[in-house]
């Protein structure tokens, strides 16, 4: 059985042994946290950081988590929300007046991080190297018009999530969102999460390894919903070679590009399955949490084609809250049971070719913990 390092309480073992069989099956190095209380109960490494297995995981080794950042971008919202900077019920273009063109006068916040607002696309970026402009993408997605009336169906906005939430952040506070996550979440609660990543930190990367019988050519040209199903859309495919490229690590695109671990993923989101708090330092009042997951939207996503509930700012899956990543990678907290689990790997699958439960064993092995 492969070695797993680092710090399991007694109860959670399960968890452990879960980490433990999918480095034997389907993982190459791979971390998985849980957080109670605001406490780690579980932060657990083990694996190769390299696809020859030759350099191993550590515990401070970070990796892509792909649309996992998702859930650090829509915090940075809420933070800003519960200062009383942004109102999540106001129209976007009370921030940025640019937006009020194309029938999208009347498009609110909530609707952008519910996945609502009709705009899931980019109409103008062809290739990743064009993802790398914020003024040109920003400039194109305010002149856009959206494909429904906003608030009246979802569908899941793969890029265009964190680059429209992200300009809403820079014309509130002047910082991109990539500066503001470092300096108000990451910083206070010392996380290794990094959306931007500086070349001080390439040394830790574990660059994200092709699903089996694929090369680093495989592209993400579509997110894959729970049940497999791709839609042809956002008009770049991001392969990858591009996620493991430097110009990736340095670039900020807040809804597909951070980098980090299980302990730091699950640090942060722990935040609001603690009522705003975690070790002392509080990011947000109970209240300000609520949104998280509070339902706004329940039924088809256009986009994922499959039933989804989603929250401002999340995905909703029972009791449970959060999102993952292309590949793999998953965040999930319960603010009932005051837990967050997450599950950040370098062996990506590929869903349209074989099941990955990796995550949800993780998630129900903790849950396992609680009893």
């Amino acid at each position: 059985m492969t070695d797993v390092k680092g710090l399991c309480e007694p109860r959670f073992a399960a968890v452990e042994a879960a980490l433990a069989a999918s480095l034997d099956k389907d993982d190459v190095g791979a971390s998985v946290a849980v957080y109670l209380d605001g406490e780690p109960v579980v932060d657990l490494w083990g694996g190769y950081a390299d696809a020859d297995r030759t350099v191993g995981w550590e515990r401070d080794t970070l990796t892509g988590v792909n649309s996992t950042t998702k859930n650090m971008t829509a915090l940075c919202a809420l933070v800003l929300a519960d200062r009383g900077r942004l109102d999540l019920s106001a129209p976007v273009a009370t921030y940025w007046p640019e937006f009020a063109v194309a029938g999208k006068e009347r498009l609110l916040v909530r609707h952008v991080l519910s996945h609502t607002a009709g705009l899931p696309d980019l109409s103008g970026p062809t290739a990743v190297e064009d993802l790398y402009d914020w003024q040109s993408v920003t400039a194109g997605l305010a002149a856009q018009a959206p494909e429904w009336e906003p608030g009246t169906a979802a569908g899941y906005h793969g890029l265009t999530f964190g680059y429209l939430i992200g300009e809403i952040v820079r014309r509130v506070t002047g910082r991109s969102l990539g500066d503001f996550f470092a300096e108000e979440v990451a910083k206070p609660l010392g996380a290794d999460f990094h959306i931007g990543l500086s070349a001080a930190d390439d040394r830790r990367v574990a660059p994200l390894v092709p699903p089996p019988s694929l090369t680093d050519e495989y592209t993400a040209a579509a997110p894959t919903g729970p049940d497999g199903t791709r839609r042809e859309h956002d008009g770049v495919a991001v392969r990858v070679r591009d996620a493991n490229s430097v110009a990736w690590r340095r670039a900020q695109i807040p809804a597909v590009n951070g980098f980090g671990n299980a302990r730091s993923v699950a640090l942060v989101q722990s935040v609001l399955a603690n009522r705003g708090a975690v070790g002392g330092v509080r990011l947000l009042s109970p209240q300000g949490c609520e949104p998280a997951w509070q339902e706004v939207f329940r039924g088809e996503d256009r986009v994922l084609r499959t039933p989804m509930s989603w929250t401002v700012g999340f995905g909703k899956f029972g009791t449970m809250f959060g999102w993952g990543g292309w590949g793999g990678s998953l965040v999930a907290s319960d603010p009932d049971a005051r837990m967050t689990v997450a599950y950040v790997m370098n062996q990506m699958l590929d869903r349209e070719q074989q099941e990955d439960s990796r995550g949800m064993e993780m998630i129900m092995a903790a849950y396992g913990g609680l009893r």
